[in-house]
């Protein structure tokens, strides 16, 4: 295409590298994404810690899980731009606007996913650790954390997703740092090419962290179970 179209609109992959060999060299890149990266985990340790709450209530009190309910079907409607844009007006520049944002919008998909998990517990187990007295730690540790790894990462995945992507509309409308305002400004100076090489690195950064954090986390939390040989 931009050999094609020969238009500034649209950068040549040489041109893309220069971008993105410039951006990790001078060093705006690593100090850039350590301030979005900051931003998402607080944004999404806040989400996780409600997320398991609420999703365990809903899954063991019938209650609980009529009152959340619309909430969290709301929550997954609501788009992501809305909540940066709210957020912005609520709470300014300061700290808690991009990781609030980032909770709302993680939130709700990872309570649906570890309500989800909770139901899915074989209920003969939980009679037996009953049957058994099994402390509540003794519980947590053998019963529950083993059977809800797989929705528990299942929703990490799901919740980083939707946070990468608000946080980086936070950044556009109401900050001035991070990867989303250095997009904002490549974009204001309509240089495609730094757009484009931030994307990419944007890119890297979540495949380093899906490939090598969380699945060897996943594989570590779920080394217990038996694997199929035929």
């Amino acid at each position: 295409m931009a050999v094609l179209l020969d238009s500034v609109l649209v950068p040549t992959v040489g041109d893309v590298a220069t971008e993105l060999v410039g951006i990790v060299v001078d060093g705006s890149f690593a100090e850039q994404l350590g301030i979005t990266v900051l931003r998402v985990a607080l944004g999404f340790a806040l989400a996780f810690l409600v997320a398991i709450a609420v999703g365990i209530a809903m899954g063991r009190n019938e209650f609980a899980r009529r009152f959340f309910e619309p909430a969290v079907l709301l929550g997954l409607t609501i788009p992501g731009l809305v909540w940066a844009l709210l957020c912005v007006i609520w709470f300014g520049v300061g700290l808690a606007n991009p990781v609030i944002a980032v909770a709302l919008a993680s939130a709700p998909a990872l309570v649906l996913t570890i309500y989800q998990g909770v139901r899915s517990v074989d209920p003969d187990l939980l009679e037996m650790a009953h049957v058994y007295r099994f402390s509540r730690t003794t519980r947590l540790r053998r019963l529950w954390l083993p059977a809800l790894a797989p929705s528990l990462f299942a929703g990490a995945r799901l919740g980083l997703s939707l946070g990468w992507k608000v946080i980086v509309l936070v950044e556009v409308f109401g900050m001035s740092s991070g990867v989303g305002y250095q997009l904002n400004n490549a974009f204001a100076g309509q240089n495609v090419g730094a757009v484009l090489a931030w994307t990419l690195l944007f890119a890297v950064v979540m495949a380093v962290l899906e490939y090598g954090v969380l699945q060897g986390l996943e594989r570590r939390a779920s080394r217990w179970r038996k694997v199929v040989s035929v």
